[in-house]
């Protein structure tokens, strides 16, 4: 190994050694720090500058993504007109290492005038930032890594795995379950994999429905009112089968074709899903069906709710 390789070694030692000490300061003045996110009634306000303004970022971004209200905010840019952000009922969280950061410090008078509460992330209690904040939380006082000592290393490590400690023990303490999750990460794969049948279909008024005694005639201007590629049949609400374009085709030679009743053209039974499943499980439900285009969601009594179209779930990239 080289010489870069090991000072690289070294330096993830000391970071490790950092998140060591750390360990020790997570202690009541955490778990008070918790207790006034959970109860804040307004937004959680992150600041800091230089690189605690970008790990406050990101601990203003987990937050934010388990449920707690929040976003960042620039300690100059507050003082030329961001400060109209900031009610009394927010919680401000201020990043300083030194605890004496200039652009945070002149900031504190300004936050106590409009009654915001103040949790202090700090390596020096007894600076202007800990003697001046409502609830300090510490971090370790050790060496930074960098060959210098200066650039922040070892303390912008601990701050954002304090961070990240403090957003997940108010996630922990408010039971965010994964359903929860996916309500705030709709986009991704991850709040896909997590979105209900509920979630991606649409309802019964956008669903073309006929009754047990209905004719094709009755079924083919159900689908074209509804725009969709299917009709469910139904008998007191409950699904007894489904009209396809398959079906059309393979009945389209038949006489009197429009005047036959539903009840003989249609496929029964059908393939249908419940609606507190999982949306990738309708998803597997469509493909393992030779591409289903339209998939019935019905309760626990077969009573129909609506139906999940295929297009649609192209439209969400779930195919």
């Amino acid at each position: 190994m080289g010489e870069l390789s090991d000072f690289g070694r070294d330096v993830v030692r000391q970071e490790a050694e950092g998140l060591r000490l750390l360990l020790e300061l997570v202690d009541g003045a955490f778990e008070a720090a918790v207790k006034a996110v959970i109860d804040c009634r307004g937004h959680v306000v992150v600041t800091g500058v230089g690189k605690p303004w970008l790990v406050g970022q990101k601990i203003s971004a987990t937050l934010a993504s388990t449920g707690t209200p929040s976003f960042a905010l620039h300690p100059s840019e507050a003082v030329h007109g961001d400060l109209g952000r900031l009610r009394a009922h927010d919680l401000v969280i201020a990043l300083s290492n030194s605890g004496e950061s200039e652009e945070v410090t002149r900031l504190l008078p300004v936050l106590k005038r409009l009654g915001c509460r103040v949790i202090g992330v700090t390596g020096n209690p007894q600076s202007s930032l800990g003697q001046h904040s409502d609830l300090v939380l510490r971090l370790p006082r050790a060496p930074e890594a960098c060959p210098i000592g200066m650039a922040p290393s070892v303390s912008t490590t601990a701050m954002l795995a304090l961070g990240d400690a403090l957003a997940l023990a108010v996630m922990k303490a408010r039971n965010f379950t994964r359903e929860d999750y996916a309500r705030f990460h709709p986009g991704g794969a991850l709040g896909r994999s997590l979105m209900k049948v509920t979630d991606i279909m649409r309802p019964l008024e956008e669903t073309a429905v006929v009754g047990v005694s209905a004719v094709v005639a009755d079924a083919l201007h159900a689908i074209t009112l509804h725009k969709t590629g299917a009709a469910f049949v139904v008998e007191l609400g409950r699904l007894r089968g489904v009209f396809t374009d398959g079906d059309l085709r393979r009945h389209v030679r038949d006489e009197a074709l429009l005047d036959t009743p539903i009840v003989e053209v249609m496929t029964s039974p059908c393939r249908s899903i419940g609606a507190d499943r999982l949306a990738p499980e309708a998803v597997r439900t469509m493909v393992e069906g030779r591409r289903i285009g339209e998939l019935p969601v019905v309760d626990s009594q077969d009573r129909i709710l609506g139906h999940i179209a295929l297009k649609d779930l192209v439209a969400m990239n779930f195919m």
